[in-house]
Protein backbone atom coordinates (compact mmCIF):
# COMPACT_ATOMS: atom_id res chain seq x y z
CA UNK A 1 0.00 0.00 0.00
CA UNK A 2 1.45 3.35 -1.02
CA UNK A 3 1.51 6.35 1.29
CA UNK A 4 -1.43 8.73 1.14
CA UNK A 5 -0.75 12.33 0.23
CA UNK A 6 -2.68 15.24 -1.23
CA UNK A 7 -2.76 16.88 -4.66
CA UNK A 8 -4.03 20.38 -5.38
CA UNK A 9 -5.77 20.26 -8.75
CA UNK A 10 -8.86 21.79 -10.37
CA UNK A 11 -9.31 24.16 -7.45
CA UNK A 12 -9.66 21.31 -4.94
CA UNK A 13 -7.47 19.21 -2.70
CA UNK A 14 -7.50 15.51 -3.51
CA UNK A 15 -6.44 12.51 -1.47
CA UNK A 16 -4.02 10.53 -3.66
CA UNK A 17 -1.32 7.86 -3.61
CA UNK A 18 1.24 6.49 -6.08
CA UNK A 19 1.60 2.69 -5.85
CA UNK A 20 3.91 2.69 -8.91
CA UNK A 21 5.72 5.46 -10.81
CA UNK A 22 3.23 5.22 -13.69
CA UNK A 23 0.11 5.09 -11.48
CA UNK A 24 -1.78 7.89 -9.73
CA UNK A 25 -4.68 6.78 -7.52
CA UNK A 26 -7.25 9.49 -6.70
CA UNK A 27 -9.36 8.42 -3.75
CA UNK A 28 -11.55 11.52 -3.93
CA UNK A 29 -11.69 15.05 -2.60
CA UNK A 30 -10.06 15.52 0.78
CA UNK A 31 -12.86 15.78 3.39
CA UNK A 32 -13.06 18.89 5.52
CA UNK A 33 -12.42 16.76 8.61
CA UNK A 34 -8.95 15.25 8.60
CA UNK A 35 -8.95 11.48 8.37
CA UNK A 36 -12.65 11.23 7.53
CA UNK A 37 -13.89 8.67 5.02
CA UNK A 38 -14.47 9.85 1.46
CA UNK A 39 -18.08 9.70 0.35
CA UNK A 40 -18.66 8.40 -3.21
CA UNK A 41 -19.56 11.08 -5.76
CA UNK A 42 -19.32 11.68 -9.50
CA UNK A 43 -16.35 14.01 -9.22
CA UNK A 44 -15.00 12.84 -12.59
CA UNK A 45 -17.85 14.42 -14.54
CA UNK A 46 -18.76 17.14 -12.07
CA UNK A 47 -15.20 18.52 -11.83
CA UNK A 48 -12.36 16.79 -13.69
CA UNK A 49 -14.06 16.54 -17.09
CA UNK A 50 -15.64 19.98 -17.01
CA UNK A 51 -14.41 22.09 -19.99
CA UNK A 52 -11.99 24.22 -17.98
CA UNK A 53 -10.28 21.21 -16.35
CA UNK A 54 -10.65 18.48 -18.94
CA UNK A 55 -7.44 19.08 -20.93
CA UNK A 56 -5.26 19.66 -17.82
CA UNK A 57 -6.65 16.41 -16.41
CA UNK A 58 -5.95 14.58 -19.65
CA UNK A 59 -2.42 15.98 -19.70
CA UNK A 60 -1.96 14.64 -16.17
CA UNK A 61 -3.04 11.20 -17.45
CA UNK A 62 -0.73 11.56 -20.49
CA UNK A 63 2.25 12.23 -18.26
CA UNK A 64 1.38 9.56 -15.67
CA UNK A 65 0.21 6.57 -17.71
CA UNK A 66 -2.61 5.29 -15.51
CA UNK A 67 -4.92 7.46 -13.42
CA UNK A 68 -7.31 5.59 -11.14
CA UNK A 69 -10.41 7.24 -9.70
CA UNK A 70 -11.85 5.50 -6.62
CA UNK A 71 -15.12 6.18 -4.80
CA UNK A 72 -16.59 7.29 -8.10
CA UNK A 73 -20.36 6.99 -8.25
CA UNK A 74 -21.22 7.61 -11.91
CA UNK A 75 -24.08 6.50 -14.13
CA UNK A 76 -23.06 8.53 -17.15
CA UNK A 77 -24.79 7.25 -20.32
CA UNK A 78 -21.58 7.17 -22.40
CA UNK A 79 -20.32 3.96 -20.75
CA UNK A 80 -20.98 0.67 -22.54
CA UNK A 81 -20.48 -2.93 -21.50
CA UNK A 82 -17.20 -4.76 -22.04
CA UNK A 83 -18.51 -7.86 -23.74
CA UNK A 84 -15.55 -10.18 -24.27
CA UNK A 85 -15.49 -13.66 -22.77
CA UNK A 86 -12.74 -16.21 -22.27
CA UNK A 87 -13.10 -19.98 -22.43
CA UNK A 88 -11.01 -22.67 -20.79
CA UNK A 89 -9.78 -23.75 -24.23
CA UNK A 90 -8.69 -20.46 -25.76
CA UNK A 91 -7.67 -16.93 -24.86
CA UNK A 92 -9.84 -13.99 -25.75
CA UNK A 93 -8.30 -11.07 -27.63
CA UNK A 94 -8.39 -9.06 -24.40
CA UNK A 95 -6.04 -11.47 -22.59
CA UNK A 96 -3.08 -10.41 -24.74
CA UNK A 97 -1.41 -7.08 -23.98
CA UNK A 98 -2.82 -4.51 -26.38
CA UNK A 99 -3.76 -0.91 -27.04
CA UNK A 100 -7.40 -0.05 -27.59
CA UNK A 101 -8.31 0.60 -31.21
CA UNK A 102 -7.61 -1.03 -34.56
CA UNK A 103 -4.19 -1.24 -36.12
CA UNK A 104 -4.80 1.89 -38.17
CA UNK A 105 -2.83 5.11 -37.78
CA UNK A 106 -5.22 6.68 -35.25
CA UNK A 107 -6.09 5.16 -31.87
CA UNK A 108 -8.05 6.56 -28.92
CA UNK A 109 -5.97 8.85 -26.73
CA UNK A 110 -7.22 7.06 -23.59
CA UNK A 111 -9.42 4.14 -22.72
CA UNK A 112 -11.41 4.37 -19.50
CA UNK A 113 -12.40 1.03 -18.00
CA UNK A 114 -14.81 1.13 -15.08
CA UNK A 115 -16.16 -1.27 -12.46
CA UNK A 116 -19.59 0.13 -11.54
CA UNK A 117 -21.23 -0.28 -8.16
CA UNK A 118 -23.06 -3.62 -8.44
CA UNK A 119 -24.01 -6.59 -6.25
CA UNK A 120 -21.20 -8.83 -7.55
CA UNK A 121 -17.52 -8.00 -7.01
CA UNK A 122 -14.93 -8.69 -9.74
CA UNK A 123 -12.07 -11.14 -9.22
CA UNK A 124 -10.51 -11.00 -12.72
CA UNK A 125 -7.66 -8.49 -12.77
CA UNK A 126 -6.79 -5.97 -15.48
CA UNK A 127 -3.01 -5.75 -15.81
CA UNK A 128 -1.60 -2.40 -16.98
CA UNK A 129 2.03 -1.56 -17.77
CA UNK A 130 4.08 0.77 -20.02
CA UNK A 131 4.35 -0.48 -23.60
CA UNK A 132 8.17 -0.64 -23.62
CA UNK A 133 8.22 -2.55 -20.33
CA UNK A 134 5.63 -5.03 -21.63
CA UNK A 135 7.60 -5.88 -24.79
CA UNK A 136 10.91 -6.11 -22.90
CA UNK A 137 9.21 -8.52 -20.47
CA UNK A 138 7.73 -10.56 -23.33
CA UNK A 139 11.25 -11.09 -24.70
CA UNK A 140 12.65 -11.96 -21.28
CA UNK A 141 9.85 -14.45 -20.53
CA UNK A 142 10.41 -16.49 -23.71
CA UNK A 143 11.38 -20.10 -23.06
CA UNK A 144 14.13 -21.74 -25.09
CA UNK A 145 11.44 -23.65 -26.99
CA UNK A 146 9.69 -20.44 -27.99
CA UNK A 147 12.97 -18.76 -28.96
CA UNK A 148 13.67 -21.71 -31.28
CA UNK A 149 10.42 -21.21 -33.21
CA UNK A 150 11.22 -20.28 -36.84
CA UNK A 151 9.43 -16.92 -36.59
CA UNK A 152 11.58 -15.88 -33.61
CA UNK A 153 14.86 -17.71 -34.10
CA UNK A 154 16.17 -15.45 -36.87
CA UNK A 155 14.85 -12.38 -35.05
CA UNK A 156 16.68 -13.30 -31.85
CA UNK A 157 19.92 -13.77 -33.80
CA UNK A 158 19.72 -10.68 -36.01
CA UNK A 159 18.55 -8.01 -33.58
CA UNK A 160 19.65 -6.76 -30.19
CA UNK A 161 16.69 -7.55 -27.94
CA UNK A 162 18.30 -6.68 -24.62
CA UNK A 163 16.07 -4.72 -22.22
CA UNK A 164 17.96 -1.49 -22.93
CA UNK A 165 17.62 -1.99 -26.70
CA UNK A 166 13.88 -2.65 -26.42
CA UNK A 167 13.46 0.44 -24.24
CA UNK A 168 14.93 2.56 -27.06
CA UNK A 169 12.72 1.13 -29.82
CA UNK A 170 10.14 3.20 -31.65
CA UNK A 171 6.49 2.32 -31.08
CA UNK A 172 6.32 0.96 -34.62
CA UNK A 173 9.21 -1.42 -33.93
CA UNK A 174 7.64 -2.40 -30.61
CA UNK A 175 4.37 -3.27 -32.35
CA UNK A 176 6.17 -5.44 -34.91
CA UNK A 177 8.21 -7.31 -32.31
CA UNK A 178 5.23 -7.75 -30.00
CA UNK A 179 3.09 -9.08 -32.83
CA UNK A 180 5.65 -11.72 -33.75
CA UNK A 181 5.99 -12.88 -30.16
CA UNK A 182 2.24 -12.95 -29.54
CA UNK A 183 1.57 -14.98 -32.69
CA UNK A 184 4.26 -17.48 -31.67
CA UNK A 185 2.84 -17.82 -28.15
CA UNK A 186 -0.65 -18.38 -29.58
CA UNK A 187 0.59 -21.12 -31.92
CA UNK A 188 2.97 -22.92 -29.59
CA UNK A 189 1.23 -22.85 -26.19
CA UNK A 190 -2.14 -24.12 -25.03
CA UNK A 191 -4.48 -21.74 -23.23
CA UNK A 192 -3.15 -22.25 -19.71
CA UNK A 193 0.44 -22.27 -20.97
CA UNK A 194 -0.16 -18.91 -22.62
CA UNK A 195 -1.82 -17.56 -19.48
CA UNK A 196 1.15 -18.68 -17.40
CA UNK A 197 3.49 -16.98 -19.88
CA UNK A 198 1.61 -13.69 -19.55
CA UNK A 199 1.51 -13.94 -15.77
CA UNK A 200 5.31 -14.01 -15.94
CA UNK A 201 5.20 -11.00 -18.30
CA UNK A 202 3.03 -9.20 -15.72
CA UNK A 203 5.67 -9.85 -13.08
CA UNK A 204 8.67 -8.88 -15.20
CA UNK A 205 6.98 -5.71 -16.47
CA UNK A 206 6.02 -4.75 -12.90
CA UNK A 207 2.44 -4.39 -14.12
CA UNK A 208 -0.30 -2.86 -12.03
CA UNK A 209 -2.97 -5.52 -11.46
CA UNK A 210 -4.57 -4.69 -8.15
CA UNK A 211 -8.08 -6.14 -7.65
CA UNK A 212 -10.94 -4.01 -8.94
CA UNK A 213 -12.90 -1.99 -6.41
CA UNK A 214 -16.56 -1.22 -6.98
CA UNK A 215 -16.86 2.41 -8.10
CA UNK A 216 -13.38 2.45 -9.69
CA UNK A 217 -12.41 3.91 -13.06
CA UNK A 218 -9.01 3.36 -14.68
CA UNK A 219 -8.03 5.96 -17.29
CA UNK A 220 -5.24 4.37 -19.33
CA UNK A 221 -2.97 6.39 -21.63
CA UNK A 222 -3.51 4.46 -24.84
CA UNK A 223 -1.82 6.38 -27.67
CA UNK A 224 -0.33 9.77 -26.91
CA UNK A 225 2.83 11.79 -26.52
CA UNK A 226 3.35 10.79 -22.91
CA UNK A 227 3.63 7.39 -21.24
CA UNK A 228 1.83 5.02 -23.62
CA UNK A 229 0.46 1.97 -21.80
CA UNK A 230 -0.95 -1.43 -22.64
CA UNK A 231 -3.41 -3.56 -20.73
CA UNK A 232 -4.94 -7.03 -20.66
CA UNK A 233 -7.51 -9.13 -18.84
CA UNK A 234 -5.41 -11.16 -16.42
CA UNK A 235 -6.41 -14.44 -14.80
CA UNK A 236 -4.00 -14.84 -11.93
CA UNK A 237 -5.06 -18.45 -11.29
CA UNK A 238 -6.20 -21.40 -13.40
CA UNK A 239 -9.19 -20.31 -15.49
CA UNK A 240 -11.82 -22.97 -14.74
CA UNK A 241 -14.91 -20.99 -15.77
CA UNK A 242 -18.29 -20.84 -14.08
CA UNK A 243 -17.29 -18.18 -11.53
CA UNK A 244 -19.62 -15.21 -11.08
CA UNK A 245 -17.89 -11.89 -11.66
CA UNK A 246 -18.86 -8.27 -11.68
CA UNK A 247 -18.95 -6.66 -15.10
CA UNK A 248 -16.91 -3.78 -16.51
CA UNK A 249 -17.88 -0.87 -18.74
CA UNK A 250 -15.66 1.29 -20.92
CA UNK A 251 -15.41 4.30 -23.21
CA UNK A 252 -12.86 6.51 -24.98
CA UNK A 253 -13.37 9.76 -23.04
CA UNK A 254 -11.32 12.07 -25.27
CA UNK A 255 -13.23 11.07 -28.41
CA UNK A 256 -16.65 10.14 -26.98
CA UNK A 257 -17.17 13.16 -24.72
CA UNK A 258 -16.98 16.14 -27.09
CA UNK A 259 -16.55 19.60 -25.64
CA UNK A 260 -19.41 22.09 -25.96
CA UNK A 261 -19.82 23.02 -29.63
CA UNK A 262 -18.00 19.91 -30.86
CA UNK A 263 -19.69 17.02 -32.64
CA UNK A 264 -18.87 13.33 -32.33
CA UNK A 265 -16.54 12.12 -35.08
CA UNK A 266 -18.57 9.00 -35.87
CA UNK A 267 -16.24 7.88 -38.65
CA UNK A 268 -13.27 7.95 -36.27
CA UNK A 269 -15.19 6.12 -33.55
CA UNK A 270 -16.28 3.46 -36.03
CA UNK A 271 -12.62 2.75 -36.80
CA UNK A 272 -11.85 1.86 -33.19
CA UNK A 273 -12.04 -1.80 -32.20
CA UNK A 274 -13.15 -3.28 -28.94
CA UNK A 275 -10.17 -4.89 -27.24
CA UNK A 276 -12.41 -7.71 -26.05
CA UNK A 277 -14.29 -9.14 -29.00
CA UNK A 278 -12.75 -7.71 -32.18
CA UNK A 279 -15.77 -5.64 -33.08
CA UNK A 280 -15.82 -1.99 -33.97
CA UNK A 281 -17.89 0.74 -32.38
CA UNK A 282 -21.58 0.07 -33.18
CA UNK A 283 -20.73 -3.60 -33.70
CA UNK A 284 -19.20 -3.80 -37.19
CA UNK A 285 -16.97 -6.85 -37.51
CA UNK A 286 -13.34 -6.28 -38.41
CA UNK A 287 -10.41 -8.45 -39.37
CA UNK A 288 -7.66 -8.58 -36.81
Amino acid sequence: MSTLSTLDFAGRTWRVRRPKPFVLVIEGMEPAEAGAAIAPSDYLHDILLQPEWREPFFQLADATGLVICLNLDSRHPSYRDVRGRSSKGRLSQGEYYHHDGCSGPTKPRFVEIRCPYQPQTRSIATAVAPHHAVVAAMVQALSEELKAAPALQALMQDRDLSPSAVQSMSYEMLDQLQGQITRTVRRKLDAEGARAYFREVDRLADAYFEPWQLGESRIIANANGGVTMQHRRAYQELHAGGVANGHLVKRWPNEELPLPGQALDTALLASFCSEEDGTCWRGEQVNR
